[in-house]
């Protein structure tokens, strides 16, 4: 149907749309920051750089810090961002004074002097050398972009004083896009095409696909498209598009989809800030909780001069400051990680041991090999450590190289015998071999004559391997050599030896960054072991897995892990000496409130003397039947004599016994005759006439409900005694397995089969998923129709098997496809077994200073619970020895020691 006039007046609509030219364009919106009357923003930058550098360096500032901060200052104010390291500076300020931890600088700004003097940072780019040009290039236009990292849990604090402090209506959360990606979009297809039946059409397109690679599925486009990098591994899917009508449908309406924008969602580290209200410069949008967000993603910002800033939650720092509170609470000893050296022997010896489990950065088991044959010995190593362990240096074998260089293993050998002096400086630190992006600077600059400026962008070239681009800087490079005397040679040895290693050389200042975090993680586990994993074990609440590997390395340790208890834990776990107590917070049905309510209580009133004194102390909000039926079941009150079960028959009357006084009380109505302090008749509590008898659940149940409560067994476990047993099937537990997970491959483990789920497939052929567990951990096994027909009646619940399968990952979580199953018969353990000796055979002629000397750091390396005894086995008699001094935490690791000792073996 025709509207007269209609083209006209959309004509005339366009032209009155004017320009958004100016809109769009670049213009000067940094935040200001509001400075002492009298100052500019920098002369007040330089006046608290001044009072930085006296602050850090006590003892006098010497020149080269001097010249070096005027630089770096005369760099920023010429490109206007005094303001911009004056706000990140209070930030990081303001976090100090209110006791949020920070972390020391990531990212190339550890490379700036003045972010250092300010606080901003907490490495010194000069003793490290460190350069200020890759985070500021003179010679290039680019904001600066520093990272700030926050004890997760109190990063909303920090985003809330930047709204407070610089105007609510001049900061801002940043929106994300959602958009559709490769199976998303052939499922929405699916459903479009084909409703409910689609999603079976979906599924059998989505199992095609080839496994995803860094958690990125192939693109549909590259699919089809011969010259995608994964073309081959696509044939399957290919096939299925190309002889199945209903596929194809499917699937060239997915490539329409796939990229489209689903939803939107908030950045989980950006914010962005102006110097005027946001709302005359970008679109906003306020969610139903209050929160601002701009309309733009922070590129389309930045392009139109607002300032990004990266306020990120960093769960380690939480850790950290979980560990230096434990440490107050539980020695009384203060942590200042600002003064803290980075010398200590202990750390060192930790990590040359390759006990970094739980270390940031560290803990990986390959990474954990590559410490023992690398073998640190200063912080230069833990630098080193962070930049090798990665794809590009270890194709190069180059982590292996250091390792062995460091140690004398291997000749250090020039890149060019005309190059052997100019360099030697350089590379010293890293043994002659190119570790990080600052010396490929540094070598432009000292052997083609390159300013430091020009330098970063040679680098940044190399790294971006644009043929163009780096014949112009091959040529600039030679014509500076030759200008200093090089040989062409010499030229081309040294460009053909930084070239490949430029695409993987790594930010020297974001390695020590990570590095420095690295290290105060492995001090405080090395020197304060049982706060510090009590914190990491706080840290992975919600992660059975991680829980199951953490409470493994204690047991390890020689840390036991008790059980919680209203009158010893805390919200969280918490070192108690040198063990480590389960947090109320852990318990399942047990909210923070109702902790923080037990806690307050037994401050104020004295510890609980019983349970019915703790139903008779406590508040309203604990007096719950569901909150007391789990804290039984969990052993929060086994210290009180009674058994669980007694007090599980009894709970529900105790509670609606207490509960009316308990609102009275909640409301104000006491007894007006019972105001005095005289304590309360015993004989008039409404629970006097409780009886608690001494019945206990059968230990199998009774492990069962503390396991259901806690994720975990923890006060027994049922293999309690079968660790050799199963050792015997599986080489390693489960936890080991998961700590260095294979990627591929088969396996072998053994425990308890602990929950089965039958289910029946498409053809109506049973199979069944079951869950294998251990003492520290649990694996999902998959029996497939074919082996649930051989292996069906030995899956039941509460079985030991030893199963034997293949390694398969799905999102980016491991479990095993069943092929073969062994019944582990276990009737001949008790609990008691464990508490039977390790008894170790030594042949007398064999024993020398040095075996013993071997055995005994083995054992003391694997402290535990389970008493040695060792047989002395001559010619003529065997004698028998206690080693008391040295009870072992008996399991895969230790044994597998033990077999490396000349004359000595473990009895079976």
């Amino acid at each position: 149907k025709e509207v007269p006039g209609a083209a006209d007046s959309t004509l005339l609509i366009a032209k009155s749309v004017e320009s958004y030219e100016e809109v769009y364009a670049h213009k000067d919106r940094m935040p200001v920051f509001t400075v002492p009357d009298g100052h500019t923003a920098e002369s007040w930058l330089r006046a608290q750089v001044t009072d930085g550098l006296q602050w850090r360096l006590p003892g006098g500032v010497p020149d080269a810090y001097l010249e070096r901060a005027e630089y770096e200052i005369d760099v920023i104010v010429h490109k206007g961002f005094p303001a911009y390291f004056l706000i990140t500076a209070d930030l990081m300020a303001h976090a100090r004074r209110v006791g949020i931890r920070v972390g020391p600088g990531r990212g190339s700004a550890a490379g700036s002097l003045v972010a250092y003097a300010l606080g901003i940072t907490n490495l010194d780019p000069i003793d490290l050398g460190l350069l200020f040009e890759r985070f500021l290039n003179p010679e290039r236009v680019s904001m600066p972009d520093i990272d700030m990292d926050f004890d997760d849990r109190r990063r909303g604090e920090m985003v809330r004083y930047a709204t407070e402090k610089y105007g609510a209506d001049r900061v801002a959360q940043v929106i994300t896009f959602g958009k559709i990606k490769t199976k998303a979009a052939i499922k929405d297809a699916a459903r479009v095409h084909f409703g409910q039946p689609g999603y079976a059409i979906a599924d059998r397109i989505s199992k095609a696909l080839p496994p995803p690679v860094a958690a990125k599925d192939i693109p549909l486009s590259g699919i089809v498209d011969s010259q995608h990098e994964r073309y081959g591994e696509a044939a399957e899917v290919r096939a299925l598009v190309e002889t199945d009508e209903e596929c194809k449908t499917i699937f060239e309406t997915a490539r329409g989809l796939e990229g489209l924008i689903r939803n939107a969602g908030v950045h989980a580290c950006a914010v962005i800030m102006s110097a005027e209200p946001l709302v005359e410069a970008i679109p906003l949008w306020r969610r139903d909780d209050g929160a601002v967000i701009t309309g733009w993603d922070y590129p389309s910002c930045e392009a139109i001069g607002l300032l990004k800033m990266d306020f990120l939650g960093l769960r380690n720092l939480t850790v950290i400051g979980d560990a230096i509170d434990n440490i107050k609470a539980n020695r009384g000893a203060d942590i200042d990680l600002d003064t803290l050296g980075v010398d200590d022997e202990e750390t060192y010896q930790l990590l040359v041991r390759g006990e970094s489990l739980g270390v940031f950065q560290l803990d990986g088991g390959a990474m954990r090999d590559l410490l023992r044959r690398l073998r640190p010995t200063g912080f230069d190593d833990i630098i080193a450590v962070n930049a090798l362990y990665r794809p590009g240096p270890m194709a190069m074998n180059t982590h292996n190289n250091y390792a062995d260089r460091k140690n004398n293993r291997q000749a250090i050998v020039p890149i060019h015998a005309e190059l052997a002096e100019p360099l030697k400086d350089i590379l010293a630190e890293t043994h002659g071999l190119v570790v990080y992006q600052e010396q490929i600077m540094k070598i432009a600059q000292r052997v083609a004559g390159f300013s430091m400026g020009r330098a970063d962008v040679l680098r940044k070239a190399m790294g971006k391997k644009k043929k163009d681009v780096l014949e112009k800087e091959f040529a600039g490079f030679r014509e500076g050599m030759r200008g200093n005397g090089f040989s062409d040679d010499a030229v081309q040895a040294l460009w053909d030896t930084i070239l490949p290693f430029a695409g993987y050389a790594f930010n020297k200042s974001h390695a020590a960054g990570y590095a420095l975090v690295g290290y105060w993680t492995a001090y405080l586990k090395a020197n304060f072991t049982a706060e510090y994993m009590a914190a990491l074990l706080t840290s992975v609440g919600d992660n059975k897995d991680k829980s199951a590997v953490y409470l493994s390395e204690c047991r390890r340790l020689g840390i036991k892990v008790l059980p919680p208890d209203v009158n010893e834990s805390a919200l969280r776990f918490a070192a108690v000496g040198d063990d480590i107590r389960f947090g109320l917070g852990a318990v399942r049905n047990v909210g923070a409130n109702v902790v923080e309510s037990i806690i307050k209580t037994r401050e104020e009133k004295g510890k609980y003397s019983s349970f019915t004194d703790f139903l008779d102390k406590s508040e309203l909000v604990a007096c719950n039947k569901r909150v007391i039926e789990s804290l039984i079941k969990a052993g929060g009150f086994d210290s009180m004599g009674n058994t669980r079960l007694s007090m599980i028959q009894v709970h529900e009357d105790a509670v609606e016994a207490v509960v009316p006084l308990k609102r009275q009380e909640a409301m104000g109505q006491f007894d007006l005759f019972g105001g005095d302090d005289t304590p309360p008749d015993s004989a008039a509590s409404p629970l006097a006439h409780l009886k608690l008898t001494g019945a206990e659940y059968p230990r199998k149940q009774l492990l069962g409900y503390e396991r259901e409560m806690l994720g975990l067994y923890v006060s027994a476990h049922p293999l309690d005694g079968a660790e050799r047993i199963l050792r015997k099937h599986a080489r390693k537990p489960l936890a080991a397995l998961l700590a260095d997970p294979p990627k591929e491959g088969e396996v072998v483990l053994a425990g308890l089969i602990t929950a089965l789920e039958r289910r029946v497939n498409k053809k109506g052929e049973p199979w069944a998923i079951c869950t294998v567990e251990d003492m520290d951990a649990a694996l999902e096994v998959l029996f497939f129709p074919k082996a649930y027909a051989l292996f069906a009646a030995e899956l039941v619940e509460d079985n030991a098997v030893a199963v034997k399968g293949r390694v398969n990952w799905r999102e980016d979580k491991m479990s095993v496809f069943g092929g073969g199953l062994v019944p582990l018969d276990l009737s001949d353990v008790d609990s008691s077994d464990a508490d039977q000796p390790l008894v170790l055979l030594a042949v007398a002629e064999r024993l020398d200073l040095a075996v013993v000397s071997e055995l005994k750091q083995t054992l003391l390396a694997h402290r535990g619970d389970t008493p040695v005894r060792l047989e002395l086995v001559s010619e003529r008699r065997r004698s028998r020895y206690a080693l008391d001094d040295y009870p072992v935490t008996v399991g895969s690791p230790l044994l597998a020691e033990l077999k490396g000792i000349p004359g000595v073996s473990v009895r079976g």
